[in-house]
């Protein structure tokens, strides 16, 4: 037995090699292939995914029986189980409107960006291209797998892809349909590919010679893992500590409106508010209509000093004031609670609570209610986050809200892509130069000497490339 498990071990990075050389091979021969035919294999993959959906969630109703005994024994956090379920609200409508909307969506890649005539007939073109080949990991959620496939065939790049085990029933189920509806055009079948095993993961993080870019999706920890594991790019987010900041001039409908729908929309996700900073001018007023408000929404404060005080010293008390309400400790602004849990801080001025943010902030999003367009416009350029919201909630931070159709993360670096990824984030670009010269062209006619020539750099107003 000690030997057969050996030997299961030791074929991991074999068998993860033959999986990354498959991909880099599938994406090298996609790029000859018309960028319509990627719009057909998404039209495909949804009509596979609707004519599979019973098997799918079939599948995913024995994922979420094994995640709710995991819950039960304390292996599993609820937070990851509501994660997991394809059938909750419309979670499988909108993850199906996302391949139509990305379907229709222009396509990335072949726009040029710069384009200059170095010399007469000599034409230098800037233009967006697919990245390669990607590694998605992510946790629970397992429409990413339609997700990250549909954004990939789009921008023309090839996709490996790892979900979590709370989630392999329903991914193997869903990769199956991709697979069936790719077999059905001229994509090669290895374009996206789904693996299983942490081994495969580990192997695959030191093949940088085939993979381009890994993005994980999930926890701290996963993301600090794969950060830490790979000479391969990565690009992820590592919390979602979202803030909303009450300025002194906040109206008191919007900033129930917006503070309550931040932090309970849907607490579980990397958008929702973690903290809430409110202007020291607005404790005896504004505060506690907002406290009650999310006190109602079964919302658990975790107050500072100031805010805590103002709340308990009112007559009479907001509803529910001893259940609901706490003192915070300083590491509750630095936790990403995802569950309706708050925490409060006050501050005595805008710059104070840009400075408070940007401090704890994970620099995914962060809010301002607000009247005064000063104001506004000063904390959407001192928030190092990458996204700055003014009188809106945090949860539009989304990228099927942004127009994107899905997203293939969120991004809080600041390399490449930033916020939510779609279609753009996923190209990068490179340089074309033509030489249409009876000769061609050499670097040896030019220079500063006599008789040699002189760069035109002449602006060439183009969309595509002419060859």
């Amino acid at each position: 037995m000690a030997s057969s498990s050996s030997s299961l071990i030791s074929q991991e990075p074999t068998s993860a090699k033959l999986i990354a050389k498959a991909a880099k091979t599938a994406f090298e021969a996609s790029q000859l292939i018309p960028s319509s035919e990627r719009v057909s294999a998404l039209h495909e993959i949804k009509k596979e995914l609707e004519n599979a959906k019973e098997k799918i969630l079939e599948a995913n109703k024995r994922d979420l029986e094994a995640a709710q005994n995991e819950v039960i024994s304390g292996r599993m956090s609820s937070t990851l189980l509501k994660r997991l379920d394809l059938t909750k609200g419309d979670k499988w409508d909108s993850m199906l409107q996302g391949v139509t909307d990305v379907a229709n969506l222009p396509d990335p890649t072949g726009v040029v960006t710069y384009a200059s005539e170095l010399d007469d007939d000599l034409e230098l073109y800037r233009v967006s291209c697919p990245i390669g080949v990607l590694l998605v990991i992510f946790e629970a959620r397992p429409e990413v797998v339609v997700n990250i496939a549909t954004l990939a065939i789009k921008s023309g790049n090839a996709a490996i892809l790892k979900g979590g085990k709370e989630s392999n029933e329903t991914a193997q189920e869903l990769s199956a349909a991709i697979q069936t509806a790719l077999s059905k055009t001229s994509l090669p079948s290895t374009y996206i590919q789904a693996i299983q095993t942490r081994a495969e993961v580990s192997a695959l993080l030191e093949l940088d010679q085939y993979i381009d870019l890994v993005i994980p999706r999930g926890s701290n920890s996963l993301v600090r893992s794969i950060q830490n594991s790979t000479r391969i790019p990565v690009m992820g987010h590592a919390d979602g500590l979202c803030s909303v900041y009450l300025d002194e001039t906040a109206d008191s409908e919007k900033s129930v409106r917006v503070v309550v729908d931040s932090k309970t929309d849907y607490p579980a996700a990397c958008n929702s508010a973690e903290t809430l900073v409110v202007h020291r001018s607005l404790l005896s007023n504004l505060w506690p209509k907002v406290a009650e408000a999310l006190v109602q929404a079964d919302v658990q404060l975790l107050c500072d000093a100031a805010s805590l005080i103002a709340l308990t010293s009112q007559t009479p008390p907001i509803p529910r004031l001893a259940t609901h309400v706490h003192p915070v400790t300083p590491s509750a602004y630095m936790t990403e609670h995802l569950s309706l849990t708050m925490a409060v801080v006050t501050v005595d001025s805008l710059q104070a609570a840009i400075t408070h943010i940007n401090a704890h902030s994970s620099h995914h999003t962060d809010c301002i209610v607000t009247e005064n367009e000063q104001a506004a416009s000063t904390f959407c350029r001192g928030v190092d986050s990458a996204g700055t919201f003014v009188n809106a909630s945090t949860r539009f931070a989304d990228g099927f809200r942004y127009g994107f159709g899905t997203e293939v993360g969120i991004s809080t670096g600041r390399i490449h892509a930033r916020g939510p990824v779609g279609l753009e984030g996923l190209a990068t670009y490179k340089y074309m130069l033509r030489s249409k010269g009876d000769k061609g062209h050499v670097v040896g006619e030019f220079g500063s000497g006599e008789g040699r020539k002189k760069y035109k750099h002449a602006p060439i107003q183009a969309t595509s490339v002419p060859f």
